[in-house]
This record gives structure tokens, C-alpha cells and sequence, in this order.
């Protein structure tokens, strides 16, 4: 897992449920372990997903499994904060770079300088200033990759 403070509080979280200090947590408790942390998900998409993580059926999962599980429904969240942030930026059908630099800093503070610039060079390639609704469908796709 890249982000240290997604790790670690998916640790806490695991390590709360693993009682017996095993390195591993009932399967049964994911639902659980997700919705403290806040995360949504689909009963069965999680169900899905233990079973890849869990293809001996024994009902158990290490910390790599549950966190990959986690990480999947965080991704999701991110992606639908991402949507709703340029749903209410767009109400006028246009913002300005400076308020798009803004939203593309505070969805992801690993951004820097040169990566704003970069992104939006690509996105502003009129040079106006101003993103429109059509520029929003350019940058959710170089965003989102």
C-alpha cells in the first residue's frame, strides 16, 4: 500500500479485531472493520471480494488481504468525491484554472506544482484561463488514470 496514514489506520483497525494476535480476522468481521472506518460497499461485491482473497474458504484473512479489500472501497469513495467536487465546481458551466487548481490539490495533496501545471496545460489548451464542460470530461479522464 502506497499512503503510510491509509496503512496504518487499516492496521489499527485490523489489529482491533485480531484479538488473538494471529495475524489474521474472521472474515465475518469485514462488514464491520468498513463501516467504522466509513467505507460504503455493496454486501455482494464485498462478498466477492473475500472469496478471491479467501480461495480455501477458510474464513479467515491476513492484514494484505483485508487492506486490499479495504483499499478497493476507498478508491471508490475517492473517485465519487472526486465526481461530486466537479458537480457543484461546473454549476455555471465553466471554472477557472485557479479554482480547478484548487480541487485537483485538495483531492490529492501529492500533487505538486509541475503536476497542476501539467495537468492543466492539458486541459486549458485555449489558454482562456477557464475550463468548460467539455474540458470537465478531459480532465475526469486524466484524472481518474
Amino acid at each position: 500500500m502506497a499512503d503510510p496514514e491509509k496503512e496504518a489506520m487499516y492496521l489499527k483497525a485490523f489489529q482491533m479485531f485480531d484479538t488473538g494476535k494471529t495475524g489474521f480476522i474472521d472474515a465475518s468481521k469485514i462488514p464491520t472493520i468498513l463501516n467504522t472506518l466509513g467505507h460504503n460497499f455493496v454486501d455482494e461485491e464485498l462478498q466477492a471480494l473475500i472469496e478471491g482473497h479467501d480461495p480455501e474458504k477458510t474464513g479467515k484473512l491476513n492484514f494484505d488481504a483485508f487492506s486490499e479489500i479495504a483499499g478497493h472501497f476507498l478508491e471508490e469513495e475517492d473517485d465519487e468525491a472526486m465526481q461530486q467536487e466537479l458537480k457543484e465546481a461546473f454549476r455555471n458551466g465553466y471554472i477557472t484554472t485557479g479554482t480547478l487548481r484548487e480541487i485537483l490539490k485538495a483531492l490529492d495533496d501529492k500533487l505538486g506544482p509541475d503536476d497542476l501545471d501539467g495537468i492543466i496545460a492539458e486541459i486549458d489548451t485555449d489558454g482562456s484561463g477557464t475550463v468548460d464542460f467539455d474540458g470537465k470530461q478531459v480532465l475526469s479522464s486524466s484524472v481518474l488514470l
